[in-house]
């Protein structure tokens, strides 16, 4: 743990470096104005990445890592745990219904278009928050929303949705602007006693290396969720790579269902707005 807060402490004197697309603190919201200057400045800071490549993170901007990457991708390691997400997600409940009574087109292939913002309940909805809910409406426990089952589940079907591109929307709604403001306000605050925001690694120290690792640049970080990543030796979901990153800047980390990490998720996934869904992914 002590070199893994020191290797996250290194990152400090990388992020004094850079220019980086400023969040705007006045004047209405604009989210298509901030997503023009987010892909344009990554496209600007990696001229030879292809637009579509910028999912493979760190894979995307360093040769070796790749190859190693495109090695271990002819036996994925999170194999099993797919097959096993796809017999979970096809098994009934108890009252004879499953998750695809629950979904539009039998929730094959709609993950890119999550998460969403419901008007009913003024909140943003995950593809994690979608599937609990369907449990719950079918008389079934809610499920952990880190790992295990739950991250299994929506790696499955995520991986339905693979090549289809993400087409998250943010209505005309002060509720929705309001959560997508949240959001990009969280990735940009710096936190914690490292004093580090989100955009502190992946916007001005994105593709630099840190002791063996490459950063993966902000924009394309989400199209490959959930994740199996050899630290923990399985699938995840986002809310849970949330709370470890919090923890490594020595900030206090939210419930990984938390409102303010769904905001998050949905500030970061429109800025991939037109990039194809790849999960489930790996990464170190």
């Amino acid at each position: 743990m002590r070199r893994v807060i020191a290797a996250v402490a290194a990152l400090a004197m990388l992020a004094l470096t850079g220019a980086a697309p400023a969040p705007a603190t006045a004047g209405k919201s604009n989210p298509a104005a901030d997503l023009k200057a987010f892909q344009d400045y990554f496209k600007t800071s990696f001229p030879k990445v292809p637009f579509d490549d910028f999912v493979n993170g760190p894979y995307a901007v360093n040769k070796g890592m790749r190859a190693q990457w495109e090695q271990i991708m002819q036996f994925p390691p999170y194999d099993f745990e797919l097959a096993d997400g796809k017999k979970l997600f096809e098994t009934k409940f108890a009252n004879g219904k499953s998750y695809g009574d629950c979904f539009p087109d039998k929730g094959i292939g709609i993950a890119q278009t999550y998460p969403h913002f419901d008007a009913k309940t003024g909140q943003v909805v995950t593809l994690v928050d979608a599937i609990n809910a369907c449990r719950v409406t079918n008389g079934e426990a809610k499920l952990d929303v880190s790992k295990g089952p739950m991250a299994e589940i929506a790696a499955y079907m995520v991986s339905t949705s693979h090549g289809k591109r993400f087409d998250v929307t943010i209505p005309d709604d002060p509720r929705a602007l309001a959560a997508y403001e949240a959001g990009k306000q969280f990735f940009y605050s710096r936190r914690g006693q490292l004093n580090f925001s989100c955009a502190s690694c992946h916007v001005q120290s994105a593709g630099k290396r840190l002791r063996g690792d490459i950063i993966a640049p902000a924009l394309g970080l989400v199209a490959a969720f959930p994740i199996y990543r050899d630290a923990w030796g399985n699938i995840g979901t986002l809310g849970r790579r949330f709370v470890e990153c919090n923890a490594q800047v020595r900030a206090v980390a939210f419930k990984p269902d938390s409102t303010i990490y769904h905001d998050l998720e949905y500030f970061l996934t429109y800025m991939d707005n037109g990039l194809p869904v790849t999960g489930p992914g790996t990464r170190p």
